[in-house]
C-alpha cells in the first residue's frame, strides 16, 4: 500500500489527504485534542492519538529542570504518539512568551512592553530566533507567542504582553514571528503555515481578537466597540502575522460586543479563515471551554458544540481530556457537529504538523543544547535591555543632566525592593506561571550589574530599606532605587488603582530626601507617579521587566551607551484619567506615548 502521507516529497495537501482518508473518527478528534502532560499516560497517545501536549505554566519533569530533562521528557511522550496505529507524531506546546522561560538557565528576555519601547522590529526578529533555538534544544516544537493585543488601559494584568497601546507599534514587532518560524520564502502560498527548519518552532499570535480593548481593562472581560474598530485597532496585527505564515492563532477568553470570542462563529470562522484566509488551526486558551457560558462546567456538552461550531480547531482541554472526547464524540454522532467541521479541523491541525516537519524529524536535536542560556543569547538579551529603558527624567535643572553615572565614585547606595531580586526583574511567565521572587534562574540583579561596573575603589553599599544611619552619611555620592510591581499574570495583575508594590514611594521619597537619587522602575506597565515623588529624584528611568540581564541597565546609566527607548504606551496622571490614549480630545498625560529622553536631556 502507498502512503503518500509518509513521502517527505510529496506536496503537503496530498500528504494531509491521505492521511485524513485513513483517520477514524476517535484518531480525528484525538488529533483535536491539546492535554496537560501531567495527566499523560503512554497508553493514551498510542491508543487515542491525542494530537498535542502541553506544559502549563510551571510544569515541568522536575523542579528546575534542565534543558536536557525536558528533551528526554519530550522524547518519552513522542515515541509513544509514534506507536499508535498511523504514527502521528504529538505537537508539544509551551508558553515561551520572552525566552524559553519555564526552563531553568535559558535566556530571559525582556517582557513585550519593554521590546516596544525599543521599536526594533529587526531586534525582535532576532529574540526570535534565539527563543525558537532555545525552545527546540529542550525538545519543544510549539511557542504560544507572540501576544499581539494592542492594550488600550494598563489597568489590564495582561498589559506586559502586549508591545504598546498604538496599532502600529503592535504591526511592526510581530517580525518575532518570522524570526520564530524562519523568513517565509517569496511564493509561499497566502494564509497558509510555515516553517523554515528544525531550529525553528510553530507560532501562535494571541488571543485573537480584541483582549486589549476590554472595558476598563478587564482581563477576559468585554471589548465594546463596532467592528470597524476591531478591525482597525485589534485585528491589524493579525494580518501581519498571518502574511509571515504563522501557524497557528489562539482565541481569546474575552467576548466582543457580549460575544465571548471562543462561541464567535463570525470572528472566527467568516473572518479569520475566510475572509483573511488562515490556513493554519485556531487553539483554544487553557480551559477556554470550561469558561464558556459555564464557569463551573454545569453544561460543558454545550461550550463544546458552540466552541467547535464557531471554528475552534485544538482545544487546549488541558485536564479532563475524557469528558471533552466523550461530548465531542457524542456530539459529532448526533449530528450536531458536522464531520466536515471535524475534517477542516484535524485538515489544518495535520497541515501544520507537515509544514513542521515532525512526520521527517519527531525527536529533539540534542546537538542545540549549548544554545541554552549561550553568551550570544546573553548578549542579544542585554542589548533589548539597553534598548528598552526610557528616561523619563535627567536633572532637576534642565540646563544640568543627572545621568550618566560615575562609576567611579566614592561611595554608591543601592535600594528597593527590586534591586537585587532576578524573579521581580524577569516578572510573571518565568519559571512559574505566576512568576515569583528570588534567583529562580541564572541571571544578573541590578545590584550584581552594579558592582560588576563600579571602580575598585568605589564603596557599593546594599539596603534594600535603608537605614536613618546609611542616610546621614555624608559621602553618599548617589542612591539608585529600583522599585516596582510584584510577579502577576491574567487576572492576577488586574488593578484598579496600579501603585508601585511594597511601598516603593514611600522608599524612593525617603531616599530621595537625603541622598541624590536614580530611580529605576522595573514594572510590566506605567504606575501612579505622583508629582512630589517625582519632583524628588534627580533621574527616573522606566525599565519594564527586563529580565535577567540587569547589565544592559548599568550599560545605559552608566554612560557605556545612550538611552533610545521611547514609551510604547501613555504614561497617564491619575487613574481616573484611564483609558487614556493620544486619540481622544482630552489627552493629558503625565508623559505621552513616544516620549523619552536622551542622556543630553533631549527629546527623542
Amino acid at each position: 500500500m502507498d502512503f503518500i502521507y509518509k513521502n517527505p516529497t510529496a506536496p503537503i495537501e496530498a500528504r494531509v489527504q491521505d492521511l485524513l482518508s485513513r483517520m477514524t473518527l476517535e484518531e480525528k478528534l484525538g488529533q483535536m485534542t491539546q492535554i496537560e502532560r501531567s495527566v499523560v499516560a503512554p497508553s493514551v497517545l498510542k491508543d487515542r492519538c491525542i494530537g498535542s501536549i502541553l506544559s502549563v505554566g510551571g510544569s515541568g519533569p522536575i523542579e528546575m529542570a534542565l534543558t536536557s530533562d525536558w528533551a528526554d521528557m519530550v522524547d518519552n511522550f513522542q515515541k509513544a504518539a509514534l506507536e499508535s496505529r498511523l504514527g502521528i507524531p504529538i505537537l508539544y506546546g509551551i508558553d515561551a512568551v520572552h525566552g524559553n522561560n519555564n526552563v531553568y538557565g535559558a535566556t530571559i528576555f525582556p517582557h513585550n512592553v519593554g521590546l516596544g519601547a525599543t521599536r526594533d522590529s529587526e531586534l525582535a526578529k532576532r529574540i526570535g530566533v534565539a527563543t525558537a533555538l532555545e525552545v527546540r534544544a529542550s525538545g519543544i516544537h510549539y511557542a504560544f507567542a507572540p501576544c499581539v493585543a494592542v492594550c488600550r488601559d494598563p489597568r489590564w494584568g495582561r498589559s506586559y504582553e502586549s508591545f504598546g497601546e498604538d496599532t502600529e507599534i503592535v504591526r511592526n514587532m510581530t517580525s518575532i514571528v518570522t524570526g520564530l518560524q524562519g523568513q517565509r520564502p517569496e511564493g509561499h502560498p497566502k494564509g497558509y503555515p510555515f516553517l523554515a527548519g528544525r531550529n525553528n518552532v510553530v507560532a501562535c499570535a494571541k488571543h485573537f481578537v480584541g483582549d486589549g480593548g476590554t472595558d476598563k481593562g478587564i482581563n477576559e472581560g468585554n471589548a465594546i466597540l463596532s467592528y470597524d474598530d476591531l478591525e482597525r485597532i485589534h485585528m491589524a496585527p493579525y494580518l501581519d502575522c498571518i502574511s509571515q505564515g504563522v501557524c497557528t492563532i489562539m482565541a481569546s477568553y474575552s467576548s466582543w460586543n457580549g460575544v465571548p470570542l471562543h462561541a464567535s462563529h463570525f470572528l472566527l470562522t467568516q473572518i479569520l479563515k475566510e475572509k483573511l484566509g488562515f490556513k493554519g488551526f485556531i487553539i483554544s486558551d487553557a480551559e477556554g471551554l470550561d469558561r464558556l457560558f459555564h464557569p463551573h462546567g454545569s453544561n460543558y456538552q454545550q461550550s463544546v458544540l458552540y466552541a467547535i461550531n464557531a471554528g475552534i480547531d485544538m482545544v487546549m482541554v488541558p485536564f479532563r481530556y475524557q469528558l471533552f472526547l466523550e461530548d465531542l464524540t457524542y456530539l459529532v454522532q448526533s449530528g450536531k457537529i458536522p464531520i466536515a467541521r471535524i475534517d477542516d479541523a484535524v485538515e489544518r491541525i495535520l497541515r501544520v504538523k507537515f509544514a513542521a516537519g515532525l512526520f521527517e524529524y519527531p525527536l529533539s536535536d540534542k546537538s542545540l543544547l549549548p544554545a541554552v542560556g549561550c553568551k550570544l543569547h546573553r548578549e542579544l538579551a542585554r542589548e533589548a535591555v539597553r534598548k528598552s529603558l526610557v528616561l523619563l527624567k535627567n536633572g532637576k535643572d534642565p540646563k544640568k543632566s543627572f545621568l550618566p553615572l560615575n562609576r567611579n565614585a566614592k561611595k554608591i547606595l543601592i535600594a528597593g525592593t527590586h534591586a537585587d531580586d532576578l524573579g521581580y526583574q524577569c516578572g510573571g511567565w518565568t519559571a512559574t506561571w505566576e512568576g515569583k521572587s528570588g534567583r529562580i534562574t541564572i541571571g544578573t540583579t541590578i545590584l550584581d550589574a552594579v558592582r560588576e561596573v563600579t571602580g575598585s575603589n568605589t564603596e557599593v553599599i546594599f539596603e534594600q530599606n535603608p537605614s536613618a544611619q546609611t542616610l546621614a552619611s555624608q559621602d553618599i555620592s548617589f542612591a539608585i532605587v529600583a522599585v516596582g510591581e510584584c510577579p502577576y499574570v491574567e487576572f492576577g495583575g488586574d488593578s484598579r488603582e496600579l501603585p508601585i508594590h511594597f511601598n516603593g514611594a514611600e522608599i524612593i521619597s525617603l531616599v530621595a530626601d537625603k541622598v541624590p537619587t536614580l530611580v529605576i522602575l522595573i514594572a510590566g506597565r506605567p504606575l501612579v507617579i505622583e508629582q512630589r515623588i517625582l519632583d524628588k529624584v534627580e533621574a527616573f528611568v522606566a525599565a519594564w521587566l527586563p529580565g535577567t540581564e540587569g547589565g544592559g541597565i548599568t550599560d545605559v546609566v552608566f554612560g557605556d551607551y545612550e538611552f533610545q527607548g521611547r514609551l510604547p504606551v501613555t504614561w497617564f496622571k491619575g487613574v481616573d484619567q484611564l483609558p487614556s490614549n493620544a486619540v481622544e480630545k482630552s489627552y493629558d498625560p503625565l508623559f505621552p506615548i513616544g516620549f523619552g529622553l536622551t542622556s543630553k536631556g533631549e527629546v527623542l
